[in-house]
């Protein structure tokens, strides 16, 4: 494990510690402060200015016990697999694994036939959602923004894990592929928000007006992200 200090100096205490932390240095706390980043599954220490190495290692070492605790509450990270029910673009599907059936992936009806070794499905299967979202989000976010006047440059598809989606000031909308598991009120909401943000780069009453506008409904699909939307992270 690594901890950089707010001096910019990086202490090599793998052997001390034995696992991942991210450490934060903070010009705004006043002591050492331990979270957990439920997403990236690791300890996040915030330290203070002017903290010594051998204090920091000392805390987490004291702070063991919790870490490991709270560790072990987060859901091991989810792969695509055959037999696999889930939602795609608000429909449940199923994955059918057919190895020689020479098809990559391909969608009918509901079941989601994969060929290949099973051994490349999850990356597959991965890749088709990512493929499919770039198409159907750039659909549905033109027909918004036409609503208001407006006229989406591009879309991408990203991994983060941090952001569900972000549009730039050259109208270019980037999406989080993971949203394409969430419920379609869900998609529904991120979409309007995405597009609003080409009319308003903030959250002002004005914004929220706007994505009132292109979706009455989306403090239903506002409040099932805040609550559930990291249960969508637990896809590598």
């Amino acid at each position: 494990m690594k901890i950089t200090l707010l001096t910019g100096k990086i202490y090599d205490i793998k052997d001390e510690l034995g696992f991942d932390i991210k450490v934060v240095p903070s010009r705004s706390v006043r002591r050492l402060i331990l979270k957990i980043d439920s997403k990236e599954r690791v300890p996040v220490l915030s330290v203070p200015r002017f903290c010594s190495r051998r204090k920091a290692v000392k805390f987490v070492n004291d702070h063991m016990g919790w870490i490991m605790t709270e560790l072990a509450k987060i859901p091991k990270a989810k792969k695509f697999e055959n037999g696999d029910k889930f939602l795609l673009f608000g429909k449940k599907v199923e994955i059918f694994h057919q190895a020689d059936a020479r098809c990559g992936v391909r969608l009918a009806e509901d079941k989601l036939i994969v060929s290949g070794g099973e051994e490349f499905l999850h990356r597959r299967v991965k890749d088709y959602i990512k493929k499919e979202a770039q198409r159907v989000f750039y659909s549905e976010s033109q027909k918004l923004a036409k609503r208001i006047g407006k006229k989406i440059i591009g879309v991408s598809i990203k991994d983060t894990k941090s952001r569900w989606g972000s549009c730039s000031s050259l109208n270019h909308i980037n999406y989080n592929w993971r949203i394409a598991l969430a419920p379609d009120y869900v998609i529904a909401y991120l979409l309007a928000h995405e597009v609003a943000h080409l009319s308003f780069q903030d959250h002002s009453d004005e914004f929220w007006s706007c994505v009132n506008f292109l979706n009455s409904d989306w403090k239903i699909g506002h409040n099932w992200l805040k609550k559930h939307g990291k249960s969508l992270y637990y896809y590598e």
